[in-house]
């Protein structure tokens, strides 16, 4: 699966996007280095966008990534919630589906709505500058998936974050998760 953005790219204060390649001797290359450290996350070579905030990769379009928004991707219909803008890529994959009655989505910096918020101009979205933990959803409203995607890096320390957020939407959703979860959830038992 291949998600397009059609985010210009740009910097705004702290974050830049910017079109990047991978040349098949880099993803070989990649790809070696990760079978030897035991990662089952091939890099396939092509163009892609990528979100950096201060130099370092936030997130990108590559189908590894895309692969991490599948289960919400599929999931999602009537009204969804997202935590984190970035790209937009699951926003913009969501889109596409006649289900989707609204999307409201969290960004907590302000930098990353005025480089990537303009380009989702679609009636639906709505776009909330504040960060996840203090959005408060109108009284009543029920979504019926909210996924949660503010963390930068797979790893165990996510997981105190990812619980705080799945018990504030008990009972306000049908479905919900939070990116690389599972994976996160393993590297918290592997320190152990």
């Amino acid at each position: 699966m291949r998600i397009d953005i059609e985010v210009p790219d740009g910097v705004c204060g702290d974050y830049e996007v910017k079109t990047f390649e991978i040349s098949e001797e880099q993803a070989k290359l990649n790809n070696l280095r990760a079978a030897v450290n035991s990662s089952t996350r091939p890099i396939l070579p092509g163009t892609y966008k990528r979100l950096t905030r201060k130099g370092l990769t936030v997130m990108s379009n590559t189908p590894l990534e895309i692969q991490d928004h599948l289960e919400f991707m599929e999931k999602a219909h009537g009204r969804v919630l997202i935590n984190g803008l970035g790209l937009g890529m699951a926003l913009k994959a969501i889109l596409e589906k006649d289900d989707l009655v609204s999307a409201t989505v969290i960004e907590i910096s302000s930098e990353v709505i005025k480089l990537v918020g303009p380009t989702y101009t679609d009636p639906r979205v709505e776009i909330i500058n504040v960060s996840a933990f203090d959005y408060r959803p109108p009284k009543g409203r029920h979504y019926q998936a909210v996924w949660h995607d503010i963390w930068d890096d797979i790893c165990g320390d996510n997981i105190p974050e990812m619980n705080r957020l799945h018990r504030k939407y008990r009972g306000k959703t049908d479905w919900q998760s939070s990116w690389c979860r599972r994976e996160c959830l393993k590297a918290n038992r592997r320190m152990w």
